[in-house]
């Protein structure tokens, strides 16, 4: 097989991050229907590890943040708007780089602030894979950028001229979940995975100590760890796909454990369904713990 093949199908390191607000709202970008990657999806904002630039997948999370939504997790004096926004399309562009922007600006990135919450692989298929990082941070009640709870339409131009994102908002899970099922929007697999996992613990409009605590201990738990390959089992007698988890009884769990989704179409009806307790129930057995980024 040619080099260019394999590095093809390798998967690509990469990071993504899940920004809850004190409302306990989630921020999700609307990718441009034409982007090369995900198009017309709602995702977490995220993207692909720069060595160049990123000194971790934590950094390559925050970076990406900012490039797609405009919301800069970084501690030190606040810049002004007009500053943020120069500086963010010029790094988009690659006219700049993150580093740079946050030492000129006395700027610490909040890696610290990053909760781990599972790593994902895409199947071998698609021509663009990825092993993503997904995070969980919670923001500040006075986040740097000032974007921090509602709707945001920004359109962000790419260094080749495209567009990558066309939307930013905030959202409560249970929201973007019922918004899945209406056909309003679309969410890949791992996004509804973790969409789900935050609806049960996100409770209210309001974020207490005691949501930050369950989010903590999943992170600190194997939950956090739980790298998953997905793989198509086949089709339901309702002619939906089955896509299992490591943990599913026929990936290493237990005999009746079931840890899956349905799917219909690509990213269309989606359910999961997942019969044991995330904080006390995982089998460690089950999950590879070679896989690491």
């Amino acid at each position: 097989m040619a080099p260019s093949k394999v590095a093809s199908l390798t998967p690509r390191p990469s990071a993504s991050l899940v920004v809850v607000n004190e409302r306990n709202e989630i921020l999700l970008v609307h990718r441009n229907p034409k982007a090369r990657s995900f198009g017309g999806m709602h995702v977490f904002p995220g993207g692909n590890l720069d060595k160049n630039q990123d000194q971790s997948l934590a950094l390559t999370a925050i970076r990406e943040t900012f490039e797609e939504a405009g919301l800069l997790l970084a501690s030190g004096p606040q810049p002004p708007d007009t500053l943020l926004d120069e500086a963010r399309h010029e790094i988009h562009q690659q006219k700049r780089s993150f580093h740079s922007f946050l030492q000129s600006n006395n700027l610490q990135a909040d890696v610290a602030s990053l909760l781990p919450f599972t790593q994902w692989i895409t199947p071998v298929g698609p021509p663009r894979r990825f092993h993503t990082q997904f995070y969980v941070a919670f923001l500040p009640a006075a986040p740097s950028s000032g974007f921090s709870s509602g709707a945001k339409q920004e359109r962000i131009p790419k260094h080749d001229g495209g567009q990558e994102v066309i939307e930013a908002r905030f959202v409560h899970p249970k929201q973007a979940l019922d918004e899945c099922r209406e056909g309003k929007i679309s969410v890949m697999p791992p996004q509804y995975y973790i969409l789900s996992t935050l609806a049960d613990i996100l409770q209210g409009s309001v974020n207490t100590p005691a949501h930050r605590e369950k989010v903590e201990s999943l992170s600190r738990g194997l939950f956090g760890r739980m790298v998953i390959n997905p793989l198509r089992l086949g089709e339901d007698q309702d002619g939906r796909t089955i896509l299992t988890y490591e943990g599913d009884e026929t990936r290493g769990g237990s005999k009746g454990r079931l840890h899956r989704s349905l799917m219909k179409g690509i990213s269309g009806d989606i359910s999961l369904i997942r019969n044991f307790d995330i904080f006390n129930d995982i089998e460690p057995q089950a999950f590879n713990s070679q896989a690491r980024l």
